[in-house]
């Protein structure tokens, strides 16, 4: 899932995104990859750090306490600290949407 969601920013940055004026791939396309691409990450950089045990899939409540966490960064915190960064719920949504789109691919228990 990882692989599949850095790839599909990269066709999205460099193929999609100059070809196209639809605002869903300018605007929240990216958004919805945020946590199957970079949760992985993280969680492998806690596992180095020792704050993780394992390199099982995110439980539940490590993908809702990544999502939780980054859209307070991105969406409140980020546009009071530089000028240029904006606020948008909308794009806290989609990282939700990601991620629960993550949380099926990760817990085949939830396909049913």
């Amino acid at each position: 899932m990882c692989l599949a969601a850095c790839s599909a920013y990269a066709v999205n940055r460099w193929l999609i995104k100059p070809n196209t004026n639809w605002p869903f791939f300018h605007n929240h396309f990216n958004d919805l990859l945020l946590i199957p691409a970079a949760l992985p990450f993280a969680l492998w950089l806690e596992r180095r750090l020792g704050l993780r045990r394992g390199d099982h899939p995110p439980s539940l409540a490590e993908i809702a306490g990544h999502w939780a966490i980054w859209s307070l960064m991105a969406e409140v915190l980020a546009p009071r600290l530089f000028p240029n960064a904006v606020g948008d719920l909308r794009d806290a949504a989609a990282y939700a949407i990601g991620a629960a789109a993550a949380a099926v691919w990760w817990h085949p228990r939830f396909r049913r």
